[in-house]
């Protein structure tokens, strides 16, 4: 492989240092571009063919939007949702006043059980709205116990989750992926976990077939996105950046269409690597710190960005549009455990949000009443009432078995990971009976089991394994308290 941590490192350093001696200015695209890719490698080469290899999956990489039919009402499956009809429907309707240019109050609060898809939602809106539009997830308790204020933590997630997206002619390489090996290497400050360092892909068209050697960063992006045997994906030679384009109509699968899963889009035609009118998107916070960085050769401490420096970049960003070099998106900023936030935080989140330009705001939480943090007061969801004033309201339920049988089956698909029937009808019992998540954190200790018997498929006895040595959490309450019960003593203590 060509690309190595430590050169990555100097290049970086040594090409800002250059950005800052020649006092190149920031708006410059392909300036922009560099400086947020020169942390790593993006070296695609052309070789030989080779085998595939497995993968690491994202738990939400198959979710491509919200499954809505042409009425903008749900299907019962879509785009790797399962369900929720009603919370996905509200949020349809969310992302449709979002595209005429109309804002939706403040934004949307979903309510309800943990493990219900309310973060599945909110991916599925962002990538309603495009496949390239930002989405920005953080918790309640982040802001919490930082170094920089929990305001500026706030805005700053704000506007990574508030894109620019430039549209230019580029060179890239095209194609339904035909074979995939991800490189992996021991990570440098943790030993038990492995990283990208490069990946071997085979790429096909209509014309030709063509095998690319790419380096770590684009292999982390291939890895993070799940990309698999039969997606449909294009790549910029000059920047290594990966969009993900839908699932080949040509790619075999055991469902009629694979609609559950992905998009499906005709095989590219015409050769690999071509030129083509392309467009990527750089969010507002990425143009902040490298206007940062260039000024102040800010390369790794973290460092609040000042109001002066945010308003520089608004100016010429609004100069950018306005001579029609490029576009600002709103993405969406998700929020969980929003009973998390304190009263300060929200009082900043109204201020923000009522700006001319803001992302669309998903907040999630579990708790009926709660108090308010920073005060005595106890609220609906533990969120001031003037901020809920401002929110459309709705909520997810308990999945069905039936709902929670094809969630297994989707999840398992997306892995690579073949269950049989008698296998899947099980994980689905315990998922009603217990969870959904406990049964979908069960399917890759099964695997493993699997794998050391010698099966490539799946099987009850492989679960039941599994699952007699991992307990669901209802199950270690009770293991607790009878441990205790038989220590009144050290149960008094706990008291």
């Amino acid at each position: 492989m060509t690309s190595k941590v430590d050169r990555s490192y100097f290049l970086r350093v040594k090409f800002i240092y250059l950005l800052y001696y020649l006092r190149l200015r920031f708006y410059n695209s392909h300036i922009l571009y560099w400086v947020f890719l020169m942390s790593s490698s993006s070296t695609i080469r052309e070789v030989a063919k080779k085998a595939i290899t497995e993968r690491a999956v994202g738990i939400h990489s198959h979710i491509s939007g919200l499954g809505l039919d042409e009425k903008w009402k749900p299907l019962p499956v879509g785009d790797g949702l399962v369900g929720q009809l009603e919370a996905r429907e509200a949020a349809g309707l969310i992302v449709r006043l979002v595209r005429e240019g109309k804002r939706p109050g403040h934004g949307l609060l979903l309510v309800g059980p943990p493990g219900t898809g309310k973060t599945a939602i909110a991916i599925g809106m962002a990538r309603e709205l495009g496949k390239d539009v930002p989405f920005v997830s953080i918790s309640g308790s982040e802001i919490y116990g930082s170094y920089t204020k929990k305001t500026e933590l706030l805005k700053q997630a704000m506007r990574r989750a508030i894109g620019l997206r430039i549209t230019e002619e580029r060179e890239v390489y095209e194609g339904e992926v035909t074979s995939i090996e991800i490189e992996k290497a021991e990570h440098p400050f943790n030993p038990y976990t492995q990283v990208a360092y490069g990946a071997l892909l085979t790429l096909k068209t209509g014309k030709e077939e063509k095998t690319i050697e790419v380096g770590d960063r684009i292999a982390a992006q291939l890895m993070r996105m799940g990309v698999r045997v039969g997606d449909v994906i294009e790549i910029d030679a000059e920047t290594g950046h990966v969009v993900k384009l839908g699932r080949s109509s040509e790619a075999p699968s055991k469902w009629k269409g694979e609609f559950k899963v992905a998009k499906i889009i005709p095989r590219p035609d015409g050769p690999v690597k071509k030129t083509k009118k392309t467009s990527h998107v750089v969010t507002l916070h990425d143009i902040d710190m490298a206007n940062l960085r260039i000024g102040r050769s800010l390369l790794f401490r973290e460092e609040e960005i000042s109001d002066e420096v945010r308003q520089k970049v608004d100016e010429e960003v609004q100069k950018a549009v306005g001579r029609g070099e490029a576009k600002l998106i709103p993405g969406v900023l998700f929020i969980d455990e929003a009973h998390m936030l304190d009263v300060e935080a929200f009082s900043f989140l109204n201020r923000a949000l009522e700006q001319e330009f803001a992302p669309v705001l998903v907040l999630a939480t579990n708790r009926a009443m709660a108090r308010v943090k920073g005060t005595d007061v106890i609220a609906p969801h533990g969120i001031p009432i003037d901020m809920l004033d401002r929110l459309l309201i709705a909520k997810t339920n308990y999945p069905t078995r039936d709902e929670i049988r094809r969630i297994v089956e989707i999840r398992a698909s997306t892995e690579g990971i073949e269950l049989s029937p008698e296998a899947l009808n099980l994980l689905a019992d315990i998922g009603e009976k217990l969870s959904l998540r406990h049964a979908v954190r069960l399917i890759a200790p099964a695997k493993a089991v699997a794998d050391i018997e010698n099966s490539s498929v799946v099987k009850p006895e492989h679960i039941e394994r599994a699952k007699s040595v991992f307990i669901d959490v209802r199950e270690s309450v009770q293991y607790m308290q009878e441990v205790l019960k038989k220590d009144p003593l050290f149960l008094e203590f706990l008291k």
